[in-house]
């Protein structure tokens, strides 16, 4: 018996530790960095994010002042993360299981933040604009 509890205490241990927050989940605009999903083409800021699982990156730092697209980006995605929600700008939408889905965002004051969320409320992103 303490066996089988000393075997689950390690089990859940290790499962909290590995799950722990991944720096790849977060990306700021021009950082240099291998992970970055925010670009300028033509005048509009475009910031990709993925959603399979779960939205990645969850957390986005983009520019001011700007027009914007958000690409959602699936492939083989069934899960909640296909039914997203964008409630400050009324946008609900299930998004193809495989595919890309382009959402344009007026330009958003610095200090603003838009959040997006599944329909079941389990996973989000946010993008915060910044000067």
């Amino acid at each position: 018996m303490a066996l089988s509890i000393a075997v689950a205490v390690l089990i859940i241990g290790g499962a909290v530790f590995f799950s722990g927050r991944n720096d790849s989940d977060s990306t700021v605009f021009g950082n240099g960095g291998n992970v970055n999903n925010v670009s300028i083409v033509d005048g509009k800021q475009i910031i990709d994010i993925s959603a399979k699982g779960g939205y990645r990156p969850r957390k986005t730092i983009a520019k001011a002042n700007m027009p914007t697209i958000i690409r959602m980006n699936t492939q083989g995605t069934f899960d909640c993360s296909a039914a997203l929600s964008i409630p400050s700008l009324n946008f609900r939408k299930v998004l193809s299981p495989t595919g890309m889905t382009e959402i344009e965002i007026p330009p958003r004051q610095a200090g603003s933040e838009l959040k997006g969320i599944c329909a079941m409320g389990m996973y989000s992103f946010t993008v915060d604009f910044s000067e």
